[in-house]
């Protein structure tokens, strides 16, 4: 850890700490606002895909401005649409609402490269630690985040207008941090610079089709019972303050292993600690299923958190191998672009399902890309294997 990484680290806490008051907090604004109730999770679902929409974008921006001046024009849209979201809740405007967190999503696939700008603060032998570490900065939004959200949502005499005009607060803190990290020199490609293999060529690899199902999958399970968390503990009366909790437990299982997930893939392989987040995950699904107490829901949604952990970094460690540098921006926006559509999807599921089938349901659904994960993993496994034995 350096300080460069610090203060990146710093700026992925505040972004989870946007994302975590967005999941606490739009889910039951659309309940109550949504002229059908199965439409609650559209603000969620906008924001998602107007992350996945935005990662060419991005991508470009990263590879024309630099790291540095494109993560701070994401901070300046994640203010702007907060606001815009405030304005939204408080005239009772859904489709509004929609809308900002549509626009939000921009930001959402700017900050998500945070992780991958981490090894360019570190020595090369340390990717998969500076990964690891700035991701632990998520500790920060597992904290703030739903204390946030409990904290501020009668702030105002609108229910969560309050949480809203925080995030623009917490956008513009993590606007001024970004302004002191000095990242390596950038230099604008010319015009007809070559950008290595096409995106076809890299995505046929065997360990990007990996990387990328692992951690899109994942987030997807993560995101399809984390979104409807909210909705069925309070269908089954649970009390906010109670749900905060959840959240709060749960994020700090996504970021709390990230201290040791670097050190623990470098010692056992980016595989196995992989195939530990697929485990932990049906782990989580075994929990849920048996119940609908408040500690039930606590170590279900743990055991979650530690799983995409897992999951996650893995993914995103071992997407590492599949480019060459001048190929970076095309292969990371290409996986978040996988990662954000298959977590939109999750999120309208998450909400028709919670709506129309309920609890128990939405969790045998989580099992079919759990599988898929699994199957990927072993077939990865058994070619490298193969490679072994060949040499």
């Amino acid at each position: 850890m350096n300080r460069k990484l610090f203060l990146l680290a710093l700026c992925q806490g505040l972004f989870l700490t946007n994302n975590v008051t967005f999941i606490a907090i739009n889910g039951l604004v659309g309940l109550a606002l949504a002229p059908l109730s199965w439409l609650a999770t559209l603000p969620v679902t906008a924001y998602v895909v107007g992350a996945a929409l935005s990662t060419g974008p991005v991508a470009r921006s990263q590879r024309q401005l630099g790291r540095k001046r494109s993560f701070q024009i994401g901070l300046v849209v994640a203010a702007v649409s907060a606001g815009i979201c405030a304005w939204a809740a408080a005239t009772g405007q859904f489709w509004l609402l929609v809308t900002a967190t549509f626009i939000a999503g921009y930001y959402s696939a700017n900050a998500s490269l945070y992780r991958f700008a981490a090894p360019e603060l570190a020595a090369p032998s340390y990717k998969e630690k500076a990964i690891s570490l700035v991701l632990a900065g998520g500790i920060v939004g597992a904290v703030v985040g739903p204390n946030l959200a409990n904290i501020t949502r009668s702030l105002l005499p609108t229910p969560f207008v309050g949480a809203y005009l925080a995030l623009i607060v917490v956008a513009l803190l993590s606007l001024l941090i970004m302004t002191c990290i000095d990242f390596p020199r950038h230099i604008a490609p010319a015009p007809g610079t070559s950008t290595g293999r096409s995106l076809r060529n890299i995505a046929r690899q065997p360990v990007f089709l990996v990387a990328v199902a692992g951690a899109s999958l994942g987030y997807a399970v993560m995101n399809l019972l984390m979104a409807a968390t909210p909705l069925a503990m309070q269908m089954h009366a649970h009390p906010f303050g109670n749900i905060a909790i959840v959240l709060e437990l749960h994020v700090l299982g996504m970021f709390l292993p990230s201290f040791f997930t670097g050190h623990l893939i470098k010692r056992f392989g980016v595989l196995p600690i992989m195939g530990t987040g697929v485990a932990l995950m049906f782990i989580c699904v075994a929990i849920a299923l048996s119940g609908i107490s408040l500690m039930q829901f606590t170590i279900a949604l743990l055991t979650l958190g530690v799983g995409w952990n897992f999951l996650y970094i893995g993914g995103s460690t071992l997407l590492t191998e599949a480019y060459h540098p001048d190929e970076k921006n095309k292969a990371q926006g290409a996986m978040d672009f996988c990662v954000f559509t298959c977590v939109a999807v999750s999120s309208f599921a998450s909400g028709v399902l919670i709506t129309t089938q309920g609890w128990m349901w939405i969790n045998l659904g989580s099992l079919v890309p759990l599988l898929v994960i699994s199957m990927a993993l072993w077939w990865m496994a058994r070619q490298r294997l193969t490679a072994v034995a060949q040499r």
